[in-house]
């Protein structure tokens, strides 16, 4: 998954869980890029009576770096507080919530936005309301307004959202962790069954959801809009994190844990998928608690991903070409770690130096790709606009990463290597989620009432 559960740590702490990191051009309003840092994965709707949310425990922040070096320039950071409202009733909601100040909305979240910038903080947005879950018709009965109701403007001109929404990855879980039985291509597996259409285990599930749209100038060095693709100060790097105080500690008696000392990274996400199929077990803790600036030590599970070598094994004579290449990944370590450089891709490039980070890179003189004609297979299908250039909500990022590994990508860097027919073809065949054109892009969450139904 994109990076849902990915290290047996964080699987154990949802709250500070970074599951999908997206950043792209917004295609609604020029001059404006949009990141969305998804926490909490993998949410039932109908999972009450304690009904997701963010952690008051938890520092989350988007990361943004403009200068060629993976040290963030400017960081946008989320702090969470929780308000209840009686305390001597079980339930979330004790009637209908028509709007955020309903006094039936029991247990309300509300944030504030601080963007850094070289050690100097500025508050964005104070005391922000997030929207409730959305319990059902009859607790929350105009979701949508309640919605709209929670999209704020913040000081720098840009506009911020932070609550629950409908997951938009996609992928099917079942096949990929089950040795990569891909539905598509059972008849070509090991194991060999007829082809299917893959499934999205994820249609139903929910997130939590940090969303910020904010002008170029925000984001780059100087606080230019840039207008030249070949430029270096076109591109920006980003990632997202979550940190916990150094100690936690239980008190008898008492029914509040507290929390001292200073904050430490527990989780942190650049690239989908990374650290769930290219950074080995002994080592997912480790990545999650470093920053990109060190990613250099994890450079060799790129250049030799384990999954190139399982995919002939399990699909015999279907990789000749991929089985036979030895050659360090050099393209796999541009698209992840270092940017494409210019002169690879024709009119293209969203290079950040030789270091090897992982974050995601875009660059953000590349216009939007208007949503009716958006390629879900992003640059590979000619799309500029969409992954590894940033990442669109709409972007079939497991598909797009199959077919790098599987040897699609080779070519860019090696003009020797012929692709097997397979590398263009494979998928995992999983159906998109619903999205929406319009801040911010992630659909309406499911509700609970009807979670289930057939």
């Amino acid at each position: 998954m994109s990076s849902h559960r990915e290290a047996p740590e964080i699987s154990k702490d949802p709250v500070a869980d970074s599951s999908d990191l997206y950043a792209f051009v917004s295609p609604d309003k020029a001059g404006y890029a949009t990141i969305i840092a998804n926490y909490v994965p993998l949410q039932d709707p109908n999972g009450g009576p304690n009904f997701f949310e963010f952690g008051d425990d938890v520092l989350y922040e988007i990361h943004v770096t403009n200068d060629a070096d993976p040290i963030p320039n400017i960081s946008y950071q989320f702090r969470f507080h929780t308000v209840v409202g009686n305390p001597k009733t079980f339930l979330y909601n004790t009637g209908q919530i028509t709007n955020l100040n309903d006094p039936h909305f029991n247990r309300r979240q509300f944030y504030t936005v601080t963007r850094v910038e070289n050690g100097h903080s500025r508050v964005l947005a104070q005391n922000v309301p997030c929207p409730p879950c959305n319990i059902g018709p009859r607790s929350t009965p105009n979701y949508e307004t309640l919605a709209s109701q929670a999209v704020h403007s913040m000081t720098n001109g840009g506009t911020v959202f932070a609550g629950q929404r409908a997951d938009a990855f996609h992928v099917d879980l079942g096949a990929v962790f089950d040795l990569l039985d891909l539905r598509p291509f059972q008849n070509l597996h090991l194991i060999s069954t007829a082809a299917t259409n893959g499934i999205n285990p994820l249609a139903g599930k929910n997130v939590h959801t940090i969303a910020i749209q904010v002008p170029f100038k925000d984001l780059t060095h100087g606080g230019v809009t840039p207008t030249n693709v070949a430029s270096p100060s076109s591109v920006i790097g980003v990632w997202t994190t979550a940190s916990r105080r150094r100690s936690h500690v239980f008190e008898t008696g008492a029914g509040n844990p507290q929390n001292f000392g200073s904050w430490v990274q527990v989780s942190r996400l650049g690239n989908p998928l990374i650290n769930e199929v290219i950074i080995p077990m002994g080592q997912k803790d480790e990545w999650n608690h470093e920053a990109p600036a060190g990613d250099s030590e994890y450079l060799p599970f790129v250049l030799h991903p384990e999954v190139q070598g399982l995919l002939p094994v399990l699909y015999p004579h279907v990789f000749n070409n991929l089985a036979a290449y030895t050659k360090p990944r050099a393209d796999l370590a541009a698209i992840l770690m270092t940017g494409i450089p210019t002169g690879v891709v024709p009119g293209f490039q969203n290079f950040t130096g030789p270091k090897p980070a992982d974050m995601l890179r875009l660059n953000l003189a590349i216009p939007a790709t208007p949503p009716a004609s958006a390629k879900t297979a992003g640059l590979v299908a000619g799309d500029a606009a969409g992954f590894p250039n940033g990442r669109r909500v709409i972007d079939d990022v497991v598909t797009i990463e199959l077919r790098a590994i599987a040897g699609l990508t080779i070519p860019l860097v090696d003009p020797t290597f012929t692709p097997d027919g397979a590398a263009s073809l494979v998928t995992d065949g999983s159906p998109a989620s619903p999205t929406q054109n319009v801040f911010p892009y992630l659909a309406m969450p499911h509700d609970g009432f009807d979670a289930g139904a057939a």
